[in-house]
């Protein structure tokens, strides 16, 4: 049951870190956006998909 929980809080965070992120996008010059997208990629597995969909590549 623990390791669930963990799990649990790692999403939460993971999606805090994505408003959070989505938030500043709007400003972001290009090497910010770069960034993001390395930051994205060592979040998640799936972060290709993000990256094509908030535009930074």
């Amino acid at each position: 049951m623990i390791e669930r929980q963990k799990e649990i809080r790692r999403r939460r965070k993971r999606r805090a870190n994505y408003s959070a992120m989505k938030a500043k996008l709007n400003k972001a010059d290009a090497t910010t956006k770069e960034k993001f997208a390395q930051k994205l990629r060592k979040m998640t597995p799936g972060a290709d998909n993000l990256v094509k969909s908030w535009g930074l590549e």
